[in-house]
């Protein structure tokens, strides 16, 4: 079941089932009145279910998406890939031991990442820094996680992240990785009551730039050094999410030096078995 938050012809917010070629709006209860309400629930396969549902809206190029989600703190794991440790390695002499022993730790990288007000939904634009020369996407196979820390489902996250300014000190990572429209999430979310295998779960990133595909690579979460139970157990240690959290589990696809994000690229992550996500890029005041 993929559900996700759009705006209806009548300009209002909607938590919508993502059926065929249509999004069917839910009609919201006293129990259930949100999203994040939906996630909360024992099951929330069975709570959407539950919801009565409106007329279909065919999606189209004019369709208003919105990330999906709340209240909910977006956070991110590092270094969980052995391509991520070498990129990481490669931006900052200075921190190349960091990454190595991050790598092989027990305790991973773990960072906030983003309030809801920084996060784009599907169609809507992200941000490359204006004190930044080597910006970068980094598609993120992305946890979905409810109050108590259960993993309900999953999303496509796209970690923008600046890595000019991270490689210059290992400390300026909250500036490399949290600004307006730091965060992509979407376009739904893909609610399972069970993982499916890692092999399953591949993430691949195109890049377009004027019609034509500037960066194309791919990657699965078999490839991962650490396991997705592990980074929530974690991410809850002494750490409370009252509202529920998403969790970017980290990337193994990281373009090279010589290349950085430019204004109005498009950026398409794909990860198997949920969907796509898509944003231009814009740079400047945020809009």
């Amino acid at each position: 079941m993929n559900i996700t938050k759009c705006i209806d012809s009548a300009g209002q917010t909607r938590v919508a089932l993502v059926e065929n070629d249509s999004l069917v709006p839910l009609q919201m209860t006293a129990e259930l009145p949100t999203l994040s309400a939906i996630l909360a629930a024992e099951n929330p396969l069975a709570a959407a279910d539950s919801l009565g549902r409106d007329q279909p809206i065919a999606i189209n190029d004019s369709t208003q998406w919105l990330p999906p989600i709340d209240q909910q703190e977006v956070w991110a794991a590092g270094v969980t890939y052995k391509r991520s440790q070498t990129a990481r390695m490669e931006e900052s002499e200075a921190a190349a031991s960091c990454y190595d022993q991050v790598y092989n730790a027990d305790r991973p990288e773990i960072f906030f990442k983003a309030t809801p007000s920084r996060v784009s939904g599907h169609h809507q634009p992200l941000r490359i820094r204006t004190d930044a020369k080597w910006n970068v996407p980094e598609p993120e196979i992305t946890l979905v996680l409810s109050p108590s820390l259960k993993i309900v489902g999953l999303t496509v996250g796209n970690d923008m992240s600046s890595r000019d300014i991270e490689g210059e000190n290992p400390l300026y990572l909250p500036q490399a990785k949290c600004y307006d429209q730091c965060a992509g999430l979407g376009p739904w979310i893909t609610l399972m009551d069970e993982l499916p295998s890692v092999d399953a779960i591949t993430v691949d990133l195109k890049i377009v730039r004027d019609g034509n595909v500037v960066f194309d690579q791919a990657t699965s979460a078999a490839e991962m050094a650490r396991k997705f139970e592990d980074l929530v157990q974690w991410l809850g240690r002494d750490n409370t999410m009252a509202d529920g959290a998403f969790l970017m589990t980290g990337t193994g696809i990281v373009p090279t030096s010589d290349f950085t994000l430019l204004p109005d690229d498009v950026v398409n992550i794909t990860i198997g078995g949920v969907g796509t996500l898509s944003n231009r890029i814009v740079q400047g005041a945020a809009s």
